[in-house]
């Protein structure tokens, strides 16, 4: 997506709650699927917001992205699939920072 588009929709939204990505059901979603690697991003806006989560059966806690906002869906994607995957930022604490947080770790490592 290009800067002013993004700019118009971040206007357009700027009193709207944000979605913030959900990384509990992306654990499960991951765990679930048995594949070693998937990404998260924003939709419509990949190349500015998406990256690595997991790779090589390990969650990724270094690769860059923004997953939170009022106008793009978070999303997931595994295995050439994409899924949405948020939350309401009213239910949860996790924002457009938040990278595993340990309730996600848990269920990846099998002890939820």
């Amino acid at each position: 997506m290009d800067t002013m588009n993004a700019f118009i929709l971040g206007e357009a939204h700027k009193n709207c709650e944000a979605m913030v990505f959900d990384w509990d059901k992306a654990a499960r979603m991951i765990k679930e699927s048995g594949f070693k690697d998937a990404s998260a991003g924003l939709q419509g806006d990949w190349e500015w917001t998406g990256g690595s989560i997991f790779v090589d059966g390990k969650p990724d806690l270094k690769s860059y992205t923004y997953l939170s906002s009022t106008w793009a869906t978070p999303e997931i994607e595994i295995d050439g699939e994409t899924f949405d995957c948020y939350l309401m930022q009213s239910e949860t604490e996790w924002g457009h920072h938040t990278k595993w947080p340990e309730s996600a770790l848990k269920i990846i490592q099998n002890n939820e």
